[in-house]
């Protein structure tokens, strides 16, 4: 059996005049992790669409196993041994079937196999391959009552059960937990260890530095570069990818004004402390923590999709307390959230109605919505975030995946505001582009208070004028983004010891 798993050799691909891909070329081994990381834009998604048969390439080859390998549909790169989890978890899970017809769907529907399985039979099964991976869920229970993150195991578990020769992961970290993405590395380690060969997609320092055993860096549609001398240059594969290196991303941190928004004794849930917590005007506030403590519960209640057990929230003074989004929108209060296939994008529409839908009565005159005006607001912030795009009319599905995630945060950035958060709003998206949405968020802070969820830390520190750290529902820090800070103190409570590590010396500053 070769050690190749698979070679790419001259691999193209366009889209009319625009060539996505100009001359691939790529080998992935068999027991081996390979990184690719390519700024949006780059043909990263062409490339992985060509591998799993969603497109076919226009020239070149591939090879799989030694064989020829040319899919022309998803099912055929499948049974070939070729198994992708998408970025987008709706597309690895359907969220009306349980979790059982979910990881079983693509045995039961191969021919032969017997559609109507029983139940019991079905469930065993499932069960069977849901331990495999350390995935507790309640197979019976629909998808779409899933966590965000079990949701995306379930994707992961699926494409698991296929044995596959190649398995192809895009971003699959973006939604886990430490602990529950440590998992995912052992599975990982567990399936190199048996020969798979697993192409990586990623941006997340952690994930790269953990797993991988090459990187390929990819730009313009091509490969221009290969690292896979121990140990691994990550900042030379950073610069290869753009083209250029990055500076240190030095703050000029803004001085925070008055009070916008004040937690008093606000109890998220039942045992959970109480938060007492202030937000000043034109500071940018980043809230860290792991999955489940609580970030995405703080933005839920201050955009009216939940209420806290207790407590009180000021806004400028006043009670807040609103009942929908469309109560906390009317009183200046946004929120991007962090789940753009769900929640965030509005699919089939364009760029131009995708930025604009939550204020278009301000583009409005009788009814009748102001294509101009609205067209004129919508190249503005393409342009001042750098979306890649034909135009504003063009769909939201054709962006690359941190493109859409630009425009989902232009939407928020283009109107003023009291008060917005952005929950993890550099989910998925490449250096460049964080820090272009980064720049962007600090350009225009001045007259909102600006609060900031992520859970990744070189992502924190290039952001925050001041950094709350949420453990169990309740915060157990508070810190100045400064020379000073402390990032040992600040990653030790993010892990949940409230006592900082202490006796090895104390790292200090901006370095991840």
């Amino acid at each position: 059996m070769s050690a190749t798993a698979m070679e790419i050799a001259g691999l193209t691909k366009a889209f009319g005049t625009n060539r996505v891909l100009r001359g691939i070329d790529l080998e992935l081994a068999r027991g081996e992790v390979s990184v690719l990381m390519g700024a949006n834009g780059a043909g990263k998604s062409t490339l992985v669409k060509v591998i799993c048969g969603v497109h076919q390439a226009d020239g070149g080859t591939m090879r799989l196993g030694g064989r020829p390998f040319a899919p022309r549909t998803p099912i055929e790169a499948i049974r070939a041994g070729v198994v992708t989890v998408h970025q987008n978890i709706n597309d690895g899970v359907i969220p009306d079937l349980d979790v059982a017809s979910n990881l079983l769907l693509d045995r039961l529907t191969e021919p032969g196999s017997g559609f109507f399985l029983r139940e019991r039979e079905l469930r065993r099964q499932a069960r069977e391959i849901a331990a495999s991976m350390g995935l507790e869920v309640d197979v019976g229970r629909p998808v779409r009552e899933l966590q965000l993150a079990d949701r995306q195991l379930v994707a992961i578990a699926r494409a698991m059960a296929h044995r596959p020769e190649l398995l192809i992961l895009d971003e699959p970290t973006s939604s886990l937990s430490a602990a529950e993405a440590e998992r995912l590395f052992a599975l990982l380690d567990r399936l190199r260890d048996q020969g798979v060969a697993i192409l990586y997609i990623s941006h997340r320092t952690s994930d790269i530095r953990r797993l991988a055993d090459r990187i390929y860096a990819m730009r313009d549609g091509a490969i221009v570069g290969r690292f896979s001398e121990k140990p691994l240059d990550y900042e030379a594969a950073v610069t290869a990818m753009l083209g250029q290196g990055l500076d240190e991303i030095a703050l000029d941190h803004n001085m925070p004004g008055p009070p916008v928004l004040e937690f008093r004794d606000v109890v998220l849930e039942p045992g959970a402390r109480p938060i007492n917590l202030t937000v000043h005007r034109d500071e940018v506030l980043t809230v860290t923590g792991l999955v489940g403590a609580g970030k995405t519960m703080i933005a839920e209640i201050l955009f009216g999709q939940r209420a806290p057990l207790s407590g009180e929230i000021l806004l400028e003074g006043r009670p807040y307390r609103p009942r929908s989004a469309r109560e906390a929108i009317d009183a200046g209060v946004f929120l991007c959230p962090k789940d753009r296939g769900s929640t965030g994008i509005f699919r089939d529409h364009s760029l131009a109605r995708n930025t604009t839908m939550p204020f278009l009565e301000r583009f409005s005159h009788l009814g009748f919505v102001n294509t101009r005006s609205e067209a004129r607001a919508t190249r503005r912030m393409i342009d001042e975030l750098g979306v890649v795009c034909q135009s504003e009319q063009d769909d939201i599905g054709t962006l690359s995946g941190g493109n859409q995630q630009k425009i989902m945060v232009a939407r928020w950035l283009g109107q003023p505001s009291r008060v917005l958060i952005l929950d993890e709003p550099f989910q998925g998206v490449d250096i460049k582009a964080r820090r272009d949405i980064g720049a962007k968020i600090r350009e225009t802070t001045k007259g909102r208070a600006t609060i900031v969820m992520a859970s990744e830390m070189d992502e924190v520190l290039e952001i925050a004028d001041r950094i709350v750290v949420l453990s169990d529902k309740h915060v157990v820090g508070d810190h100045r983004n400064n020379k000073d800070l402390g990032l040992r103190e600040v990653l030790a409570q993010v892990a949940g010891q409230e006592k900082a590590l202490t006796g090895q010396g104390e790292e200090t500053g901006h370095a991840p």
